[in-house]
């Protein structure tokens, strides 16, 4: 009965070393995969928000919208067939063309443009820069910007 108690006792001691070795940690190893285990841990998931983060404002940074102006536009029709003209655009009264900026002669005829007034409606020549009705001076600037490399001002740096 002893012998048996001795081999059950032996058989219980290699369990629990074979068991120490998963279940005790290497302390001086795992100290050593610290800086790793920071790594993964802190910087891993602070690069990955970085990432996210820089992706979401990419998604939703806010573009410019440029069209470039190739020349006059067709003016539209309403159902009665009657032209549909914005007011303030210079526009061919013949070739029902609407054209931008500062124009004051068609490119396909050669007539005189005409502009409706924005604020009273009154119809004149494109040449005339003030309303002879309501006195609204008219400056249209040209549709097409230009853009610039965003910067500090020409001539030196920008005012704080």
């Amino acid at each position: 009965m002893t012998d048996l108690l001795n081999q059950l006792n032996s058989i219980w001691s290699q369990l629990l070393e074979l068991l120490s070795r998963f279940v005790i940690p290497d302390w001086g190893g795992l100290i050593n995969l610290f800086p790793v285990l920071v790594l993964i841990g802190v910087v891993g998931p602070l690069l990955t928000l970085l990432v996210l983060a820089w992706f979401v404002y990419a998604v939703r940074a806010p573009r410019p919208r440029v069209r470039l102006a190739e020349g006059p536009e067709r003016i539209p029709l309403d159902p009665d067939g009657r032209p549909v003209v914005r007011p303030g655009l210079p526009y061919c009264r013949r070739d029902l063309l609407a054209f931008a900026g500062n124009a004051t002669r068609c490119s396909e005829c050669g007539d005189d443009l005409a502009v409706i007034c924005p604020m009273c409606g009154l119809g004149r020549p494109a040449t005339i820069a003030t309303c002879g009705n309501c006195g609204l001076v008219l400056q249209v600037e040209p549709r097409v910007r230009v853009l610039r490399p965003a910067g500090p001002p020409p001539g030196g740096a920008a005012i704080a």
